[in-house]
């Protein structure tokens, strides 16, 4: 079966190229879970600048995509790192300028222990299937007093982690783990990694919060 990164990786060039580009997540029983647009990953996306005034100078954007928000942080002056496994995707954030680097975010990364803030936007709480794993990865590449930016399904949608499928035009991708964290449940999430929900905002439609090291 195709491996769920080049699924994604033509979906970012048709994206690139003004294609539509929309890809469903599929679970394992076959239901439609939700979409994914890629090409909303390349431009600013309404709610962004909510997202990208909180993000403290020395922020790493885990599964940063094109890079939008990490450029954004660029153009700020801020210092900030973008971390994707897509090479296409690294391609296209590194063609904006934005300083980039081609990892999985569970392997070692400059700065560990150090990093101010770590990003996770777009459904990105859902990279590896375990919320709390994730957060707690997050959590060890934080300065003390560092803070966890992350995206969040609307309050009352449901939280769920299971085997999922990235489906396109033609082909659908082999299964991996995904997850989906609701904003009402973000702090019992966040407390299982030792962290604390201390805000969570909407704007434009979409549910952020703010997690900071538990003391």
């Amino acid at each position: 079966m195709t491996a769920p990164v080049a699924v994604l990786g033509a979906a970012l060039r048709r994206a690139g190229r003004g294609e539509p580009a929309g890809l469903v997540l599929v679970r394992a029983d076959g239901a439609a879970s939700a979409p994914v647009d890629p090409g909303a990953w390349h431009e600013g996306r309404p709610g962004d600048p909510s997202l990208l005034d909180r993000c403290p100078d020395g922020t790493v954007d885990l599964g940063c995509g094109p890079g939008r928000l990490t450029a954004a942080l660029a153009a700020r002056g801020r210092r900030v790192l973008g971390v994707d496994v897509s090479p296409q995707a690294v391609r296209y954030a590194r063609r904006r300028g934005a300083p980039v680097l081609r990892q999985d975010l569970f392997q070692p990364l400059p700065g560990e222990g150090a990093w101010r803030g770590a990003l996770l936007a777009d459904g990105n709480i859902g990279i590896g299937g375990d919320p709390v794993r994730l957060l707690g990865r997050c959590r060890r590449l934080l300065h003390p007093a560092g803070e966890v930016l992350v995206e969040l399904d609307p309050p009352g949608a449901g939280s769920w982690s299971g085997p999922v499928a990235l489906a396109g035009p033609g082909r659908t991708s082999a299964p991996f783990a995904w997850a989906f964290v609701a904003a009402d449940d973000i702090a019992a999430v966040a407390g299982r990694a030792g962290l604390h929900a201390t805000e969570t905002w909407a704007e434009a439609g979409r549910w952020f919060a703010r997690l900071t090291p538990a003391r």
